[in-house]
């Protein structure tokens, strides 16, 4: 389960709750709930909680015996958060690469995340169906199918789904932070 996940890595790195909490804004509480799996967190929380314990969002979703460099297409890795209309699949085997790619796919009019993030590295996505509006530092680009943007990703960034029907695309990023 994630918040046995959570809980885990938080006592492996030797952390309180409090702590996790300073490093997060998260409340103690809400953590504690996490961990107990009676809360669900966003996806904005996840990667908090993620980064204050210093490890990839989707390490929470990996099983770490498997070691093929294939990846079925029914076999991937997948994330989906509650009251959130975002869904990615993991497309690389694991995060002990120098690169993560993974596909995501986004409902009509739904936004990636509430406020624009930034990380270390370099990104690339591919749009494969419908139309993305992606808001780089302040300057918004429009991506249709088969369109695609490379970036800092240490600028912020936020995108929507624009079109009428669902944005799929495929995010390169190096190195891996989910």
């Amino acid at each position: 389960m994630l918040g046995e996940k959570i809980r885990n890595l938080r006592r492996e790195r030797g952390m309180s709750l409090k702590d996790v909490a300073e490093k997060t804004g998260l409340t103690s509480s809400f953590l504690s709930q996490v961990e107990r799996d009676l809360a669900d967190p966003s996806i904005t929380s996840l990667r908090k909680i993620a980064e204050a314990l210093d490890i990839p969002i989707f390490y929470f979703l990996l099983n770490h015996e498997d070691h093929s460099p294939v990846v079925r297409k029914n076999e991937r890795k997948v994330l989906r958060f509650p009251r959130s209309h975002l869904t990615y699949e993991l497309l690389s085997p694991d995060l002990n690469r120098k690169m993560e790619v993974m596909m995501a796919r986004l409902e009509p009019g739904a936004v990636s995340c509430d406020e624009p993030l930034a990380h270390p590295g370099e990104e690339c996505i591919v749009v494969l169906e419908g139309v993305m509006e992606i808001d780089i530092g302040g300057e918004v680009y429009r991506l249709e199918e088969g369109d695609s943007i490379y970036y800092y990703a240490s600028i912020p960034h936020k995108l929507w789904s624009v079109g009428d029907k669902d944005l799929v695309f495929i995010s390169a990023i190096t190195p891996p932070q989910f």
